[in-house]
């Protein structure tokens, strides 16, 4: 389960990140909170989402070019560096008393910017650290990874905002930037499997959409994630709504509804880094009871139910996530890794600023639970749609078994019979 930890780069690079997320969730709950109680819109909450993943939509595939082009460790120390500026801005406004919703946009945008060149290439760094062999297994512990600061940076942030205010918030989460810094610097260059670096050509960025289209084993699953991570991934939405509108709780209890949701995902990434090599069957089944899951918890009569049913959404969630990550790295060509994982971000992270906005207006019309409920049959429809399209194109249909055991599996993709040929005496 930890086997991708025995490399000493990685040891850094993982404690780094345990720190540095643990303030990213810091902000992120005090943020959202911050915009609902400026506003009382859940629409402008998602308007706040839009922006910090509208640079990912707009300029996501360059960012992949970059992080194919130069040494990712010092990209990263750049970036790291900038995303620790940006929150010591937003503290700066918030401490002084002068901060206005547009404010937060500016920052969320900015820090989208950022992101377009971190994200690829954080992705694509790990093989780096640790090389293909272990490369599953640390997809696997990052998302854990992000699921433990989650549990960490929901309470820290509650209990700074009822303390202090959201302000502090923010200035923890600048701080927190340099742990991720400091590991980067620790790093042994010479341990390091270094990936060909893509010398500057035209083209680049079309030949890496070439490739992709040409392979449905990337591209489906692709968009899929498209499908999950514009309609189900809208939690900054739904939870505060729900919290605010429906549960009528503080932001306490708001951060917990985050703590249970982590407390699943957490779960979902240690069991799936038990997994060398996972399969698109596994993708599939995942994303389609994440939306059932979903759409359950749409329903849910208490608050304490509610929480309950967030926990294993986050697990179902997190194994679509990482199996989706793990299958896309392993199967692409190594000079290709920067562009196709930003392709992947963009998709993933790049829908968000179409489906927040609108998941806001729905919430804010007609209630969170029947912004939650169409969440989850969109992700779910998308998920058994995508299946039957993957099955097709492997010549497989699905095969149902109600026998129970460990050799018995519920949903299979078996082969297709051949029609039998009927050869006239």
């Amino acid at each position: 389960m930890f086997s991708a930890l025995k490399n000493r780069n990685y040891r850094y690079f993982f404690i780094g990140q345990v720190v540095s997320n643990s303030g990213t969730w810091v902000q992120r709950i005090a943020q959202d909170w911050l915009v609902l109680s400026i506003t009382g819109s859940a629409f402008a909450v998602g308007v706040t989402t839009a922006m910090q993943f509208l640079p990912m939509l707009l300029f996501g595939l360059f960012g992949g070019v970059l992080a194919d082009r130069f040494p990712k460790r010092q990209l990263l120390i750049a970036t790291q560096g900038a995303m620790g500026l940006l929150a010591v801005g937003l503290a700066a406004l918030t401490l002084s008393g002068v901060i206005q919703v547009w404010h937060i946009y500016l920052f969320a945008f900015l820090l989208g910017l950022v992101t377009v060149v971190d994200n690829p290439t954080r992705q694509t760094f790990v093989v780096e650290m640790v090389g293909k062999k272990d490369l599953g297994n640390a997809v696997s512990l990052n998302a854990a990874n992000f699921q433990t600061a989650r549990l960490i940076g929901p309470a820290v942030a509650g209990g700074l905002m009822a303390a202090v205010g959201a302000g502090y918030a923010f200035a923890v989460n600048a701080l927190s930037f340099g742990a991720v810094i400091l590991g980067l610097l620790a790093m042994r260059a010479s341990e390091l499997h270094r990936t060909p670096r893509l010398p500057r050509e035209k083209g680049q960025l079309k030949e890496g959409l070439r490739y992709v289209a040409g392979r449905p084993d990337l591209i489906w699953p692709i968009v899929l994630v498209g499908f999950i991570g514009t309609f189900g991934f809208n939690f900054a939405t739904i939870l505060s709504a729900f919290a605010y509108s429906v549960f009528h709780v503080g932001p306490g209890l708001y951060g917990l509804l985050n703590t249970a949701m982590a407390v699943g995902s957490l779960a979902g990434a240690l069991v799936a880094a038990r997994r060398s090599r996972p399969r698109l069957r596994l993708l599939v089944v995942a994303a389609l009871v994440f939306g059932l899951l979903e759409a359950v918890s749409a329903v849910s009569p208490s608050y304490w139910i509610f929480a309950g049913l967030l926990t294993l959404v986050g697990l179902f969630g997190m194994t679509t996530n990482t199996a989706a990550n793990s299958l896309i790295q392993l199967r692409t060509d190594p000079a290709m890794r920067g562009r196709v994982m930003s392709l992947y971000m963009m998709v993933f992270a790049g829908g968000t600023p179409l489906g927040a906005p609108l998941v806001g207006w729905v919430t804010e019309q007609f209630g969170p639970r029947i912004g939650l409920l169409a969440c989850g049959l969109v992700s779910a429809a998308a998920a058994a749609g995508i299946g039957l399209v993957l099955a097709r194109i492997g010549n497989l249909r699905v095969q149902l078994d109600l026998h129970r055991g460990p050799e018995h599996q519920l949903i299979t993709f078996v082969p297709r019979q051949a029609p039998k040929v009927v050869v006239a005496a």
